[in-house]
């Protein structure tokens, strides 16, 4: 299970930092443990040995995964629908397990009447995920693993070289090119995501020019080749905000696959918050808060942050010292 810490003085995440904090909340809640091993055992030896229609199934399509009460539905051979694809996901126990892409683009998309079953969308998901502890991790696990890997075969059918089609091996972790017999392996395109104080500790939070309006976060942007994760951090701030940072420290790390990333968390410092200068491309707007300033924007409406579940949010619960409070009932909120 996740554990928890009193805010009375410190708070403190399984990244292993530690700071002092204010006097809201009366916990700060982290069920996943960023440091620790998978709760599902991947299990890659037995990915070419395993009779993936034997396995149990969890189905994914299109970024989506079959649901049912927000808890991850797995069917047993039996019940699973035609598949045009399966990829081995590992043991759960003496359980093997496996992503099913159905044949059938509209499978699950709506209520099946009894149960309740249907495909719904993983951001959609994350914030229970997240309050159901150790068993919504396992989810989150699973979930991620179908997303990610299910977009990397939707999005390379064919080989990058020759272009001839390619097919899956390896229990659905190899793409084989037959016409100039190379293999093509998963891809993961890493991204930088820093949460920036100032020396008065108050947080930057910053509205990309993509997002519905209101919605709120770190700056964030992806690794280019030949740079480090720090060094990514310092070049996308710089490029986006003009600011420059001090005291990078690494927080953790989230599998993110909105189709194929990982979010690889830092905190730093800038020292002279007044040089904030947008590009106004990525980013049109940006500002320094405080603990109070925060709460009373999330309260009334006026700036909807990262969901429960994601790093961003761990990012921005560690700075406030406690869980974020809720817009009040009356408060207008774009979703």
């Amino acid at each position: 299970m996740g554990h928890q810490w009193s805010v009375s003085s410190a708070a403190c995440f399984p990244w292993g930092i530690c700071r002092r904090v204010a006097q809201y909340g009366d916990r700060v809640r982290n069920p996943w443990p960023l440091d620790l091993p998978s709760r599902i055992d991947r299990a890659a030896e037995r990915r070419e040995s395993t009779d993936l229609e034997s396995c149990d199934a969890i189905v994914v399509r299109d970024g989506r995964v079959l649901t049912a009460d927000g808890r991850l539905v797995e069917l047993a051979p039996d019940a699973q629908p035609s598949a045009s694809l399966r990829i081995y996901l590992g043991r759960d126990g003496d359980r093997d397990l496996v992503a099913l892409v159905p044949e059938d683009p509209g499978f699950g998309a709506d209520p099946d009447g009894i149960g309740g079953e249907r495909m719904r969308g993983l951001r959609d998901l994350l914030a229970g995920f997240w309050d159901r502890g150790a068993e919504g991790e396992r989810d989150h696990e699973l979930a991620s693993t179908a997303v990610a890997i299910a977009n990397w075969h939707a999005s390379h059918p064919r080989c990058a070289l020759c272009g001839e089609p390619t097919v899956p091996t390896s229990g659905g972790w190899v793409r084989r090119c037959d016409n100039d017999e190379r293999e093509h392996y998963p891809r993961t395109d890493p991204a930088i995501i820093v949460a920036i104080t100032d020396p008065v500790d108050r947080l930057l939070i910053a509205h990309a020019a993509a997002w519905s309006p209101k919605r709120f976060s770190h700056l964030a942007g992806y690794v280019e080749p030949g740079e480090t994760f720090e060094q990514a951090v310092h070049r996308e701030v710089a490029e986006e905000s003009s600011l420059a940072l001090s005291s990078v420290e690494y927080l953790g790390s989230q599998p993110w696959p909105f189709p194929a990333s990982v979010m690889v968390a830092f905190r730093a410092v800038t020292e002279d918050p007044e040089a904030l200068d947008l590009d106004m491309d990525e980013v049109s707007e940006a500002r320094f808060v405080t603990r109070e300033e925060l709460a009373e924007l999330v309260r009334t409406g006026e700036v909807i942050l990262a969901p429960k579940g994601s790093v961003a949010r761990r990012m921005l619960e560690d700075w406030f010292g406690g869980v974020l409070p809720e817009p009040r009932p009356d408060a207008t909120v774009d979703v």
